[in-house]
């Protein structure tokens, strides 16, 4: 998607080897119009999956989420992240390891939001190593929901998420896939290979 693909170049720092700070306009401050644009996207590649829900995680993946329920009239749950008072039991749930954040969380989602019936499309922000992916999936299983894609808004393809979710089945679509970054600057996976 060039759109997001000049905002990551615009206003995206890169920090170390392998983390993309987009706090600019994907999980701090939200800029709405691309967010729709987002969305609008997502909803055009999975269109005709019959997708009845949408699948997220706390609180980055949310807004891009948001916007495609919107564009596909679909509610949207989003797995919680921390413990609360009337998230208590009755849930689905998985640990999940945050690389950025280096450390684990128990991932829930209420059993009253998710069921066998559901068709569903995942979606985050970012696809790294895989973790929070395999733990939606996890949910999704314990559900017995079918997983009908995953949308990530940007793909570290030098990470292995990719593979670990090709592997187990899922279609992925990605609309900003990092090939690398070299000396401070992203390069994105060329047209020719996606």
């Amino acid at each position: 998607m060039k759109l997001l693909e000049e905002r990551i170049l615009k206003d995206g720092v890169v920090l170390g080897d392998n983390v993309l700070k987009v706090d600019n306009f994907l999980n701090h401050q939200i800029d709405p119009v691309l967010m729709q644009a987002i969305g609008d996207e997502f909803a055009r590649i999975f269109k005709d999956r019959g997708i009845n829900k949408i699948i997220t995680i706390e609180s980055s993946g949310i807004a891009p989420a948001v916007f495609a329920g919107l564009a596909m009239g679909v509610p949207v749950v989003f797995a919680r992240k921390h413990k609360s008072l009337t998230l208590t039991d009755n849930l689905y749930s998985a640990s999940v390891y945050s690389f950025t954040k280096d450390v684990t969380n128990e991932i829930a989602v209420s059993k009253n939001y998710l069921a066998e019936s559901d068709n569903v499309l995942l979606i985050d922000d970012f696809l790294a190593n895989g973790q929070a992916a395999i733990g939606l999936l996890e949910i999704c299983q314990q559900a017995g929901a079918q997983v009908s894609g995953m949308g990530i808004v940007i793909e570290k393809s030098f990470q292995k998420g990719r593979q670990i979710i090709e592997e187990s089945g899922i279609e992925i679509a990605s609309l900003a896939r990092i090939q690398a970054f070299e000396n401070g600057v992203v390069k994105f996976v060329p047209e020719e290979e996606k």
